[in-house]
């Protein structure tokens, strides 16, 4: 399997441009799309699930160019999009019959395939029960259930934590991770820890442009011994975010202990630290924008 994005462009009316020639090599295990709002993710993942065309560029899907022959993917995707809705009066085996005749796909195999589902996203119990009262997580569970029907090759989910709270959103990632092997997963969010625990490749984007692609290890180790901890008072804190890359800040009365990436020491308190994936974040993102602008 292999997924291959060369040159991608998307500009939209008003000279928009949500994609700037953008290229990847995706192959099998789960890619972490990591960016901020706007950053151009939702367009690329509407790109690769055949929903939007690009303005410029190319994606194939093992060789085909999937623009000409859009169901040489679209009969092995799996797709959860951001804005992902539900019928809230079909219960969720309802509603996954209908998503699989939607799909092409009926008879025994596909009963037993929703059964199936419904266990793997742990939605069995509540098998019966009108989708309008499911929770925000649930949601996303017969979302990804939905996505899994025709057991994809490739799969993508847009922001698929974005309102979860913290135990739905560590059972999504531990769903993510379960499902990963032989296919591709690509996991779009702006959250760091849920491609920190999940992703073994992360591309950072932001305004459309890849800024970085690269193994986890990879990037910790390009702000290794660059990450720095010290503390500052609340009435120095808008001084130092203009002159320092800032990757977290904690409140500690008046004085707050601030963690800033910087090649040589910020402050005569600042004490080194182990680097981590926020902080390689916070780095390509802020290099990025001094680089192209902001």
């Amino acid at each position: 399997m292999r997924l291959s994005i060369s040159n991608l462009s998307k500009q939209y009316r008003g000279n928009l441009r949500a994609l700037r020639s953008l290229s990847l090599e995706v192959g099998s295990g789960i890619l972490g799309l990591l960016g901020p709002n706007g950053a151009g993710k939702s367009t690329l993942m509407r790109i690769l699930a055949t929903v939007t065309k690009a303005t410029e560029g190319t994606v194939t899907w093992n060789g085909t160019d999937i623009s000409k022959s859009p169901d040489t993917v679209r009969s092995v995707l799996g797709y959860l999009p951001q804005d992902f809705g539900v019928y809230p009066n079909l219960n969720a085996v309802e509603f996954l019959q209908y998503m699989a005749a939607a799909k092409g796909l009926n008879g025994r195999q596909v009963r037993r395939r929703i059964e199936d589902l419904l266990q793997v996203v742990n939605l069995n119990d509540s098998r019966k029960r009108p989708l309008g009262q499911f929770s925000g997580g649930m949601k996303q569970r017969i979302g990804i259930a939905q996505a899994l029907l025709n057991d994809p090759q490739l799969l993508i989910v847009d922001e698929p934590t974005a309102g979860l709270d913290p135990e739905e959103r560590i059972r999504f990632r531990h769903l993510l991770s379960e499902l990963s092997g032989e296919r591709i997963i690509i996991l779009s969010t702006h959250i760091v820890s849920d491609v920190e625990s999940t992703a073994n490749k992360i591309a950072i984007i932001d305004k459309g442009r890849l800024l970085a692609y690269e193994y986890y290890e990879a990037l910790l180790q390009a702000v290794e011994s660059k990450v720095w901890k010290c503390t500052v008072s609340s009435a120095q804190l808008p001084e130092a975010r203009q002159r320092l890359i800032i990757s977290n800040s904690v409140r500690r009365g008046d004085l707050i202990n601030i963690r800033v990436v910087a090649d040589t020491s910020p402050a005569p308190d600042a004490m080194q630290v182990p680097a981590t994936l926020e902080d390689a974040y916070i780095y390509h993102i802020s290099n990025g924008r001094q680089e192209f602008g902001a």
